[in-house]
């Protein structure tokens, strides 16, 4: 099998999933609005497409493979996308070096995607989308024992993970209850299954629109949606041909992000390739005299997209609204990064001493490059990250090693956990002496989320209907109700122990100040004589009430 036909089965799975994310969406079971695992796993898939749409004729599989495994780790949101980058990840090394592979090479590659996948998650649960490649990658390599040919190893790896996904519920008892199997496997034969009709000879799958142009990821953070403009005038394109000492292209291409946005740069064997949209032209190709000289055919092309037709505008458009923040250098010792969603929320954050607070949460998963470029733009020799969220933590992990700086992520898994981390912070401590008080102080902190059912679903035996409202303690479902604030009262009274000294109330966008503030009256009326209660305007969506317990 060659880079050709690798490549055009990546990009057929990555459409399929696009296709077909609401229905891996719905598999979820637990009924909290969260990040969805179809839209997730289609989000990172899409980042591999972009990349590989750009890639020339007759590539490598090695090509193929470093290319979307290299977009992906970096486009990962949640944990099913950082799984599935992983299983990618640990299949490009596998296949690196390699013009076309075989069947045992490919079975290989396999396996050692699914021993990456597992050592990144801390406590592998059976029943999930691990299990899944895990089956598919032993079933490969016990075919290519008597089979090398790659199409017919990975028919028979596919054909083992849709029995694994048909076994998930009898591993996983929350899944039988549901009656679905597991949502993160799913999407894997699904991009698993996409992949093999192309290399059975089928038509690749064809997306309603082209591959997006890939922007520049700088993480747009704590702003208002920006007004419909183009940020940069000028589209300029250009190819060089490498010099002898051609320094590494990730350093064009991250001077290219400083000065513009919607950044290409595909590094060739002999050239570079670079597309940028910027307003100075002329900075671009004078720094990339750096790396060689200049081919004449296609010759360096610059346009003025402000004249452009309006879908051209359009693009530029959606292509600048990513853009805030740039590459700061580190001048100070410690810094943060928190991950969060309202205007209160980010307010708060800031005046803890928070410099880059990633627009992001429940049902809107910051990938690994969106906090990579927050840790980036954080003028700090050492970085902690507060993800605030379970489902962004292994997001977060992954920019560790594609940082230039020292990174610590924080295991925080809601707001309030990252509040309390954040006052904990001691300038007299060095990072190991934080890294612990500040884990001491988040783990401490009880919250309770008040929020309502996306879907009809089932746990613990009991019925929930879509629009219910939920309360949740410290992540699990404490009970249903009718009534937000009467929820919310509730669940603060479930929350609050003997030893609690202290219970704030952060209420979201879709709650009246008043009803919020009549409820920490109740509350003091409650409490008061013994524990401080203090409210919060979080501005978040989502959760209505957001109560931390310390």
């Amino acid at each position: 099998m060659n880079g050709t036909l690798l490549k055009a089965a990546m990009c057929s799975a990555a459409v399929t999933i696009e296709k077909n994310r609401r229905i891996i969406d719905e598999l979820n079971v637990y009924p909290v609005p969260d990040g969805d695992t179809g839209t997730n796993m289609s989000m990172t898939m899409s980042a591999a497409r972009r990349e590989l749409s750009v890639l020339p004729e007759n590539v490598t599989v090695a090509d193929v493979a470093e290319k979307a495994a290299a977009a992906m780790l970096r486009s990962a949101r949640g944990n099913s996308g950082v799984i599935l980058s992983l299983l990618f990840r640990g299949f490009a090394k596998g296949l690196s070096g390699m013009t076309t592979v075989n069947g045992r090479d490919l079975a290989n590659a396999m396996e050692i995607g699914v021993n990456a996948a597992y050592k990144a998650v801390m406590k592998p649960t059976e029943g999930t989308i691990l299990t899944v490649a895990r089956m598919g990658a032993q079933q490969a390599q016990m075919t290519a024992r008597d089979n090398n040919d790659p199409v017919s190893v990975f028919a028979q790896a596919v054909a083992a993970a849709e029995e694994a996904l048909s076994r998930t519920p009898e591993q996983l008892p929350i899944l039988k209850k549901a009656g679905v199997v597991d949502a993160g496997g799913k999407g894997l034969v699904m991009i698993w299954s996409a992949m093999l009709a192309v290399m059975r000879g089928e038509a690749p799958e064809e997306a309603d629109t082209p591959a997006p142009k890939k922007a520049a990821e700088v993480i747009a953070i704590g702003r208002e949606d920006l007004e419909e403009e183009i940020t940069y005038t000028y589209c300029t394109e250009f190819i060089v041909e490498k010099a002898k000492d051609c320094p590494d292209p990730f350093k064009l291409r991250a001077y290219l992000e400083t000065i513009g946005d919607c950044v290409v740069v595909v590094d060739d064997e002999e050239i570079i390739k670079v597309h940028v949209h910027t307003d100075q032209p002329g900075l671009a190709l004078q720094k990339a005299l750096e790396f060689g000289q200049f081919i004449n055919d296609p010759k360096p092309k610059i346009e003025n997209m402000r004249i452009q037709h309006a879908g051209r505008v359009r693009e530029a458009q959606n292509a600048a609204q990513d853009e805030t923040y740039v590459r700061a250098e580190p001048e100070k010792q410690f810094g943060f990064v928190a991950v969060a969603a309202g205007e209160g929320l980010e307010k708060m954050f800031r005046e803890l001493g928070v410099d880059c607070v990633v627009c992001g949460g429940q049902t809107m998963n910051p990938s690994t490059e969106d906090i990579l470029r927050a840790i980036h733009a954080t003028p700090a020799k050492n970085v902690f990250v507060l993800p605030n969220n379970k489902n962004i933590i292994m997001a977060a992990e992954q920019a560790v090693s594609l940082a230039d700086r020292n990174v610590c992520v924080l295991q925080t898994r809601t707001i309030p956990q990252g509040m309390s981390a954040m006052l904990a912070f001691d300038e007299t401590l060095d990072g190991e002496g934080n890294r612990i008080a500040m884990t001491k102080a988040f783990e401490k902190v009880s919250t309770g989320l008040v929020t309502f059912a996306a879907r009809d679903s089932e746990l613990d035996g009991k019925p929930i209907r879509k629009g219910e409202v939920m309360a949740l303690d410290n992540g699990k479902l404490a009970f249903t109700d009718r009534d937000v604030h009467h929820a919310a009262y509730k669940l603060a009274k479930r929350l609050t122990g003997s030893d609690t000294g202290f219970l704030t109330v952060t209420f979201g966008q879709d709650v009246d100040e008043r009803d919020a503030e009549e409820l920490v009256n109740r509350l003091e009326e409650k409490f008061g004589d013994r524990l401080e209660v203090m409210l919060v305007n979080g501005g978040q969506p989502v959760y209505y009430y957001m109560i931390a317990a310390e």
